[in-house]
């Protein structure tokens, strides 16, 4: 086996992660939606947040961030050449403890990884850094991407359970999916690229005002789940600046997935984040900006790792 590093800095070409902007959705979902859970479709309007309905003491935040370190090319014994990445990748957790007004990094957890088609594969060792292999399917952009965001996704799932005590919240960046069995766990989507509900129940959701939130409706995709769209306070822009989509599980009764709902109305705008702090205001929670930066530190310095992996391969 012979390896070899583009000599590129990795933040150049294609983008690794899909691009996140203020817009509405750029496409019309086939996704199956029963949106009369909480209200029938005719019904539906904007709703308030709950009377004397308080956030909970605790909420947790779960979060992670990925970077590709460098693209590589790896000869195997038949002089056939495939691409791969080596990446690295983490996961934490911020504890936000509404009652004194404080938030703390809880949870952190860090990997790498050396992923390519080929199977089996030593690992690279660059300097004091460890890269093991991680086979992908293909060494396609989208499958070296996936196989990233998988593993990512999984050292979420290895840290949302660590913090949990009784009566907290957890708030998932991201798709809910693999941590639906958690209980009071909801899943925080703040990009939105498809538009799921039809026509007439769209224009209920673009006229939220902050605050508000749409009635819950049964998402069903490659799998099920409650959502409701909410709009975080923010300035006026766009019909979909400051919406953000929560779910949670679809195996919950409607009237748990509903005071979830409720729930996430009294507690999610206090995290919004303001324009002068954030490019992605208001819907980059303010924890989940703080965790970010947290670890991408962690990552290490991307052109020293760069470097490092050029001489291991060399």
């Amino acid at each position: 086996m012979k390896l070899h590093v583009d000599a590129w800095d990795p933040a150049y070409g294609s983008a690794f992660d899909a691009a996140e902007g203020p817009g509405g959705p750029q496409a019309q979902s086939s996704a199956q939606i029963q949106a009369d859970v909480e209200l029938p479709a005719a019904a539906w309007r904007p709703i308030e947040p709950t009377p004397g309905l308080r956030p909970p003491g605790t909420v947790l935040i779960v979060d992670g961030v990925q970077r590709v370190d460098a693209r590589v090319w790896v000869t195997d014994d038949e002089g056939t050449t495939h691409p791969g990445v080596a990446a690295s990748y983490a996961a934490g957790v911020v504890r936000c403890d509404l009652d004194r007004g404080v938030a703390q990094v809880a949870t952190t957890r860090i990997e790498r990884g050396l992923f390519t088609p080929l199977d089996p594969l030593p690992p690279i060792v660059a300097g004091t850094i460890r890269y093991p292999a991680r086979r992908v399917s293909r060494g396609e952009p989208k499958d070296l991407a996936l196989g990233v965001q998988r593993h990512m996704r999984a050292l979420e799932v290895g840290v949302s359970n660590e913090e949990r005590t009784d009566g907290d919240l957890l708030i998932v960046d991201g798709p809910l999916q693999e941590r639906a069995h958690l209980p009071r766990a909801l899943g925080y989507i703040k990009t939105h690229q498809k538009e799921y509900l039809p026509a007439d129940l769209t224009a209920v959701v673009t006229t939220l005002r902050a605050g508000q939130r749409s009635p819950v409706f049964l998402l069903g995709t490659s799998w099920h789940r409650f959502a409701w769209y909410l709009r975080l306070p923010g300035p006026a822009g766009s019909p979909w600046t400051g919406l953000v989509r929560a779910e949670c599980a679809a195996d919950l009764a409607p009237a748990d997935a509903v005071a979830l709902a409720d729930l996430s109305a009294v507690t999610l705008p206090r995290f919004a984040s303001t324009a002068y702090k954030d490019p992605r205001a208001p819907q980059n929670l303010i924890p989940i900006a703080g965790l970010e930066r947290k670890l991408r530190t962690m990552l290490g310095d991307a052109r020293l790792l760069h470097r490092a992996l050029s001489r291991a391969a060399a």
